[in-house]
């Protein structure tokens, strides 16, 4: 009997067969592997960019940043690491199955995620709605099954921590965590996916159908239904900034030029003219939208903020999914004051965006949707 591997260098990707008896082998030196290729990855780009190891210096020692990533045997753990890419460490470390969706509460104590079979396909689409909901501590102990298949979908935490919200087709569910009963219900207004609640606690954001557009960021009062749009036209993956006043989010805008005669886009397997998903801000209330990350050849998702809202994370994906081959993405990071950075020729982008910062950008390991806590989860 035999197991594949993904084995795995920039875009080069190649499933191999072992037999089950050198199972523990291959994984050692998979991880061990994976290290070694993070580290000539980061002293590349630093050599390519010298502004880069200030940065990461800059960031090391505020907090943690936990994320679904792949590992050396080819399901999806959560992993944590500093800032910076470095002390990561796999905290849920389950063969048998996939875990995803990580939320960090607002003091640092708990994540919760879901848990799917390895077997199951992976959707970044619908993964909110996939698996058992799982509530951990932080550093992936004492793991509890909060709801079982499908419910609770697309949860979120309150800012205390003693609630999630999570969003359903008969409207936005507010539960109790200690006593898992239904405290309140309300109109979703449209949102159907992606849900979060604001750090203030006043607000819900997510991609919604609303006013005859789908893929459609909106603000929704969590006390009074009040609904304002934030940004129209294939937006998703909204997150908060720290004071609730402001929203980080992707964003594809529509009529994309295509200047390299669509070289990019063929080489990806995509249509010419589907454009390339860029990360975008906005006050709440949606009166101006600003560029802070876009890349001719990558789709950019996945955005967070710090909790001193300084910088930003994200993801570069070459394909509009969870990455090549569905192995992840680099995760990224910049300042928020280097914002608008365009990387790359970019000569589309360059054009609509002139007066760009060409901010350093740090890379780290490959992985999906990260999230961002100033708690010290391991010391």
């Amino acid at each position: 009997m035999s197991e594949g591997y993904d084995i795995r260098f920039g875009f080069f990707s190649r499933r191999i067969f072992v037999p089950y008896a050198m199972k523990a082998l291959i994984a050692k030196l998979f991880q061990f592997f994976s290290l070694i290729s993070f580290s000539v990855v980061s002293l590349t780009s630093a050599l390519d960019d010298p502004r880069l190891p200030q940065l990461a210096r800059e960031v090391h020692n505020k907090g943690w940043v936990v994320y679904s990533g792949r590992t050396a045997t080819g399901d999806w753990d959560l992993f944590v690491m500093r800032p910076d890419g470095s002390s990561r460490r796999d905290i849920t470390n389950t063969p048998d199955s996939n875990e995803m969706l990580a939320a960090i509460s607002s003091d640092g104590r708990k994540v919760l995620y879901r848990r799917t079979p390895r077997s199951s396909k992976m959707s970044s689409i619908l993964w909110g709605t996939l698996g058992e909901l799982v509530i951990s501590n932080s550093d992936g102990s004492n793991p509890v099954v909060f709801g079982h298949d499908g419910e609770f979908p697309w949860p979120t935490w309150s800012p205390d921590a003693k609630q999630i919200a999570c969003v359903t087709k008969g409207g936005i569910e507010i539960w109790d965590v200690a006593t898992k009963k239904l405290v309140r219900k309300m109109d979703r207004k449209g949102i159907y996916q992606q849900l979060v609640w604001s750090p203030d606690g006043q607000w819900f954001t997510g991609p919604a159908n609303h006013q005859g557009e789908q893929w459609t960021i909106i603000r929704l009062n969590a006390v009074t239904g009040e609904v304002n749009r934030v940004s129209k036209f294939t937006s998703c993956t909204a997150d908060w900034f720290p004071d609730s006043r402001s929203l980080i989010f992707s964003s594809r805008p529509a009529h994309q030029e295509d200047v390299d005669g669509g070289r990019l886009s063929q080489a990806v397997g995509q249509k010419l003219g589907y454009g390339w998903t860029q990360l975008w801000m906005a006050d709440a209330e949606g009166k101006t939208n600003n560029l802070v990350y876009g890349e001719d050849g990558r789709h950019v998702y996945g955005g967070a903020i710090s909790p001193d809202g300084k910088y930003v994370l994200f993801t570069r994906s070459p394909v509009d999914e969870m990455g090549m081959n569905r192995l992840g993405a680099p995760i990224s990071l910049m300042r928020l004051r280097d914002a608008p950075t365009i990387a790359g020729d970019s000569k589309a982008l360059r054009k609509l965006h002139p007066n760009v910062k060409n901010g350093p950008v740090l890379n780290l390991p490959d992985g999906w949707e990260p999230c961002w806590t100033s708690a010290e989860i391991f010391r």
